[in-house]
This record gives C-alpha cells, sequence and structure tokens, in this order.
C-alpha cells in the first residue's frame, strides 16, 4: 500500500484575478455568517500580500490582521475598506434573483 500526503486547501492559492476575486467575495456574501465574508476577505488578503492590502485598504497591519481574525467582528466601515482595497464592491440585486 503507498503512502499518500494529503495537504491543506488553501483557497489564496487560487485567488489569483479579480474575476475570481469578486466571485468568491460574492460566493461568501450569500452565507448567512459573517465570519464566512471575513474569513474569504483573509484569503484575498493573504493571496495578494498582508502588507500591500493593508496600504490599499488605508489601515496598518495590525489593524488589518485584527478585523480578519476568526470571531473577529470588525465595523461596517472597515469591511467596506477592506472591499475597496480588494477592488470588489457591493452591488444589491433583488432576492428572488430576478433584476429589473
Amino acid at each position: 500500500m503507498s503512502e499518500s500526503t494529503i495537504t491543506r486547501f488553501d483557497a489564496s492559492e487560487f485567488l489569483d484575478n479579480e474575476v475570481v476575486i469578486a466571485e468568491y467575495i460574492s460566493a461568501a456574501l450569500e452565507e448567512d455568517d459573517p465570519n464566512v465574508l471575513i474569513a474569504a476577505i483573509a484569503d484575498v488578503a493573504k493571496a495578494r500580500g498582508m502588507s500591500k492590502m493593508a496600504d490599499d485598504a488605508g489601515l496598518g497591519r495590525e489593524s488589518l490582521y485584527k478585523s480578519l481574525k476568526p470571531g473577529a467582528q470588525p465595523r461596517y466601515d472597515t469591511v467596506i475598506k477592506l472591499l475597496h482595497g480588494l477592488g470588489v464592491k457591493l452591488v444589491a440585486v433583488p432576492a428572488n434573483g430576478n433584476p429589473t
């Protein structure tokens, strides 16, 4: 029997362009758990580099890490800064999925 090695999945390895990042964040927004969104933003920040993400969002690195740690409850304005730093924006659509 051969041995196999299982590696931990790291989404940040696949977040390499704006379209993929926007889809990833959109999927996270569909969940009812705000921790899913924060985790998704953290994955993208890791993919981009935490220092660059902090600069792009206008936050200090320490503030960025505090905002993205599991269980964090960042303020709305911090989340918006993070999303702007990622180059994505929030868009509202009807819940039934039919745009008007």
